[in-house]
């Protein structure tokens, strides 16, 4: 189990990466239906770059 939040994980992607709610929605629903990862959800959909991703893997390991 992760030691972050969701709430945490949500936060950091809105306030260090300036994701909007719906962005966030479209791979959380996505994530919800297929328990695909989160991270890599948001890079297919286009709503990170590949240095934004390596910024969220980056937080999702220090977080662990």
């Amino acid at each position: 189990m992760n030691s972050y939040s969701n709430t945490q994980f949500i936060n950091f992607l809105q306030k260090e990466l300036f994701l909007t709610v719906g962005d966030i929605a479209i791979a959380l629903r996505k994530h919800q239906l297929n328990n695909e990862p989160l991270a890599m959800l948001l890079w297919q959909y286009g709503l990170v770059d590949i240095e934004q991703l390596e910024r969220i893997l980056d937080w999702l390991e220090t977080n662990q």
